[in-house]
Formats: structure tokens, sequence, C-alpha cells
């Protein structure tokens, strides 16, 4: 097998943090139709505590989440020197917090419910930023 085709066959880790459950049942099931593998995570700390900031390519992050936000787990991966591309994810459809999202680094805010196509794009633009990190 050749490098580029070994490459190829390399499914990249999306790991999603949300603390609800429907999200963490039902988005998982979606990334791996769209060809990538993914793990879930029911708070920021759980992430964290996990090997997961790691090994994944992107991180699909909910914005409002009890005890630690999406926002406060961003703060925290850059404090430990982790550049992971984040799509924020958000039932509040407020365009100043989408705007924040962004400003703060995020590749995008998708508003609850998004369409599938929506978070392909996202997660391409977040896998191609990643290779220029």
């Amino acid at each position: 097998m050749s490098r580029e085709s070994f490459f190829m066959h390399i499914q990249l880790l999306i790991s999603v943090v949300d603390d609800d459950q429907s999200v963490r049942e039902s988005l998982p099931e979606l990334l791996r139709e769209l060809g990538f593998a993914a793990r879930t995570f029911s708070s920021a700390e759980e992430f964290l505590a996990s090997d997961a900031a790691l090994h994944s390519s992107c991180l699909v992050l909910d914005v409002a989440m009890p005890v630690m936000s999406g926002p406060e787990l961003l703060r925290e991966l850059r404090r430990r020197n982790l550049r992971i591309p984040i799509v924020f994810i958000t039932a509040c459809r407020d365009e100043v917090i989408r705007s924040q999202m962004l400003d703060d680094g995020a590749v995008e805010c998708l508003f609850k419910p998004f369409s599938d196509t929506a978070l392909l794009q996202a997660l391409n633009k977040a896998v191609d930023d990643k290779r220029l990190i």
C-alpha cells in the first residue's frame, strides 16, 4: 500500500462535546456516515480528562453547558497549547454569540438544528485549517 493510499484510509477523529444526550447519540452516527471516526463527551471536564484532545482532528462543541462552557473549554485548550479546530453548535439563534465564537477563533458556529451539508462543510474547513497549523 502506498503512503498516499494509507493516509486516505485513516479516519479523522471528531470529538463531540455536548450535554444533550440526543446530540451525543445522533451526531456520531452522522459523522460515521460522513467518513469520520467519532467520540462523544457529556461535558468539557470529561473531554479534558480523556486523551481525545491529543487525537482529535476537530471538536464539535456546544456553546452552553453546565460547569464549563464551550468558550471556556476553548480558552483552556489554548492555555494548554492545544490547537484543535472547533465547530461550535448552539440552540441559541443569536448572531452576536455566533460572531463572538468566530472572533474567538472557531471555524464555524452552527445553529441547531443544522443540516448535514452545513456540518460537513464546517468539518472540511476545520480539517483543512488543521493542516495549516
